[in-house]
Parts: C-alpha cells; sequence; structure tokens
C-alpha cells in the first residue's frame, strides 16, 4: 500500500500539523506502509525565509518528503501560518499525484489552499482528511462558496479532538472518527535522575503564554534554582520580548528549534514541562510528548489541554495567571517523590493513548477498509476490524461514525 500525506503548511518551519504528518508517516512505514509527505518547503538560501518571522529547523529533509514549492506566512486561528499558497504548488502537487499512484490520499487540514484544496481536486484514489483546528475558521467559512464542493471527494474524516470535531461540523456537518494526534515514544524513560530544568516548547507567539511564563520564572528561578529551556521560539524575537518587557533572561536558555532525537532528549532529562497556552489549542501534542517521556506538565486549563491532562500527570493552573504557575511550578520542584509520580503516570497515560504504534494500525484499518487491501505486511495479519483496532478504554473515540463517513 501506497498512502500520499499532505501538508499544506511548510516543513521547515515545524507545528503540531506537521509534527504529527512526520510522525504518521514514519509508524505507517514501520507497518510496511510506503509513504510520501507532501508538503511546502523554505530551504536555507531561499528568498522565502526573508519572509518568515519564525525560526526554522535545521535538520535534513528526508527522502519521503516531497516539497511543491515556498510559502507565506499568513494569520491563522490567533496565530500564523505557513501556506504553500502559490499556483505553481498546484501544479507541482498534480504532478507529484499523477507520478506517484497512490492508494491513498490523507489530507491534513484539507480546506486549507493551495495543496489541501488541490489534493481534493486531482486525487483519483480514495481520500482521508484530518481536521485539526480549533475556533473560528476564517479559511473554512471564505473558502465554503469556493470549492466546499469539493468535500463531496473525502471518503473518511477524521478529527484530533472533540474541539476540532465541533470547529469542523460547524461548517462541514459530517461524520468523523476522533483519533488524537499521536506520538513517537521512547523505549524507555525514567522519571528520577533529572536535570533541574523546566522546558517551553512552542513560538514566540502571543497565545503561547511565554510571556506569562517569563514573568513567572524569576520566583522559579530564586526558589529552586532551576533553569528554563525554551524549544521551538526564535532566540532573537525572545530577546526583544525580554527587552521590550524588561524581563530577566537569568536561568534562562535558548535552544531555538529542536526536533527528533534531540527534542526527546531535552523532554527526557528535564523535571517538567511548562504548557502555558492562553487558548485556541485543540490538542497539546506537546504535552503527551512530555508524557511519552515520562516528564509531569504543568499547563494552563483551557479545554484544549484538558483532554489531555489528569490530576495523576501534572498540573492545571489558570491560562494567564503567572503566579498560580510559578506556584505550581515551585511545589513540583520541591516535591521529588510528588514530581516523579506525576512522571511515571504521565507515561502509562502516553502508553495508553497516544503511542503511534497504536494508532498508526487504526489507520492502517481505515485505508484498508477504503481499498480492499487490509494486508501490508505479515505482522499484520489478523490485524482487529477497525472497531475493534483499539482496546477498550483507549482514548480512540469516536463520533456518529458511519460505516461510510462522506
Amino acid at each position: 500500500m501506497k498512502v500520499g500525506i499532505v501538508v499544506p503548511f511548510s516543513w521547515s518551519y515545524l507545528g503540531g500539523v506537521g509534527e504529527h504528518a512526520e510522525g504518521q508517516a514514519e509508524a505507517l512505514e514501520a507497518l510496511g506502509v510506503e509513504t510520501r509527505v507532501i508538503i511546502g518547503d523554505d530551504p536555507p538560501g531561499g528568498l522565502s525565509r526573508l519572509f518568515h518571522p519564525d525560526a526554522p529547523r535545521r535538520d535534513l529533509r528526508p527522502g519521503r518528503v516531497v516539497s511543491v514549492g515556498t510559502t507565506l506566512t499568513v494569520p491563522a486561528n490567533g496565530s500564523r501560518a505557513h501556506v504553500a499558497l502559490t499556483p505553481l504548488a498546484t501544479l507541482r502537487i498534480r504532478r507529484v499525484l499523477d507520478q506517484e499512484c497512490f492508494d491513498v490520499i490523507h489530507v491534513h487540514e484539507p480546506m486549507t489552499p493551495a495543496i489541501g484544496v488541490a489534493a481534493l481536486a486531482f486525487a483519483r484514489c480514495p481520500i482521508v482528511a484530518t481536521w485539526h483546528a480549533t475556533g473560528e475558521s476564517r479559511w473554512t467559512r471564505g473558502a465554503l462558496p469556493l470549492w466546499g464542493f469539493l468535500m463531496e471527494r473525502v471518503d473518511y474524516r477524521i478529527a484530533v479532538s472533540e474541539l476540532a470535531r465541533s470547529a469542523a461540523v460547524r461548517h462541514l456537518p459530517g461524520d468523523y472518527e476522533i483519533i488524537p494526534n499521536g506520538i513517537t515514544i521512547p523505549a524507555k524513560a525514567d522519571p528520577g535522575d533529572r536535570r533541574n530544568t523546566v522546558v517551553f516548547i512552542g513560538r514566540n507567539d502571543p497565545r503561547k503564554g511565554l510571556e506569562v511564563l517569563l514573568r513567572a520564572w524569576p520566583e522559579v528561578r530564586r526558589r529552586t534554582g532551576a533553569r528554563l529551556r525554551l524549544v521551538g521560539a526564535d532566540p532573537q524575537s525572545v530577546r526583544l520580548l525580554m527587552a521590550r518587557r524588561g524581563l530577566s533572561a537569568e536561568g534562562v536558555d535558548l535552544l531555538g528549534v529542536l526536533v527528533g532525537e534531540p527534542l526527546t532528549a531535552e523532554l527526557a532529562s528535564a523535571k517538567a514541562l511548562a504548557a502555558p497556552s492562553l487558548g485556541r489549542e485543540s490538542f497539546g501534542m506537546v504535552l503527551a510528548r512530555a508524557f511519552g517521556c515520562a516528564t509531569p506538565v504543568v499547563a494552563s486549563d483551557i479545554p484544549g489541554y484538558a483532554q489531555v491532562m489528569s490530576p495523576e500527570s501534572g498540573i492545571t493552573v489558570p491560562p494567564g495567571d503567572a503566579d498560580a504557575l510559578a506556584g505550581a511550578l515551585i511545589s513540583l520542584l520541591q516535591d521529588e517523590a510528588r514530581r516523579r509520580s506525576l512522571g511515571e503516570a504521565a507515561r502509562a497515560r502516553a502508553l495508553e493513548r497516544y503511542s503511534w504504534s497504536r494508532l498508526a494500525r487504526r489507520l492502517v484499518a481505515i485505508y484498508g477498509g477504503l481499498t480492499s487491501m487490509p494486508e501490508v505486511r505479515g505482522s499484520l495479519s489478523g490485524m482487529p476490524t477497525p472497531a475493534a483496532a483499539v482496546p477498550e478504554g483507549a482514548s480512540l473515540h469516536t463520533s456518529s461514525i458511519s460505516e461510510h463517513p462522506r
């Protein structure tokens, strides 16, 4: 089986959807499914890099990733996205679809131009689509009169959370299966023997709450001696934020963008993850990733995080409250027994709910149902039928699933 995974954003500027697609491709490949990730890209030395405000990733693009052109930065969901919008991208994806002869196309955020929409128009095979965003989508509202009819091409609809499903059905009524974001979980992770550090993962974006964390940090630093490790935020933009707001840089390390093993190593050596987002999160992927590394989380009490968090795996605080955030971090760092207990429970939660090795099998079952190709490797012989692919108690919930959602 050969699956094309279409992402309308930039590989160079990693976000939640891109990270999800990369993990999906790796997990499917492990099951014997050949994949291509079709996505925009802004390579080093290119002119487009000059117009992106975020820090780019520094690793090499894998062979399975197929670029269809550069991207533009546009406002999206109270944040910004790097979207492949050029007519050239549309022509390139059509050529890729013709050359690769996919058995299934899996489109993420299918109503996003240009390549998400182009995939719906040009694919000549079954189409699976996944919705990620929460909140009111101006993209979708504006797109419906222009290319909303292409939704008839989608054979199976997925949402990563109940919030994402609710956002999608406001404009696109229908049946959606809820399959959460997956993470690649390290084989081993010990919640003990950690460095005295706290990690933040995210861009310097107002909704991510980085300023709230920086306001809280001096007290955390004074009481615990911990260091704050900032991952994902452009170092220069963080320095400018600190200078404008008069925030202290003492005990703060600016790491830029980390992906793959370096990011896992950073999480697996930290005592906690801080996730101070202010809202508009459909799913806490960074929380799940920390859980997989047996790292407890102090997170904002917002709807997108509530479905991932539990009292056994971390602590929630009111969004935007720097004092509450500082207090929660201090209490966690000063109680090693509790911190270890939360870390152990967090890892167990990740293994049960968010492991790509589990979720990929569900996707293979969906693809097989659409193509009559359920067997892709001997290790999948006897794989459960779609309805039974995930054991009872796991978080692979469904919502009004029909036999063939349209």
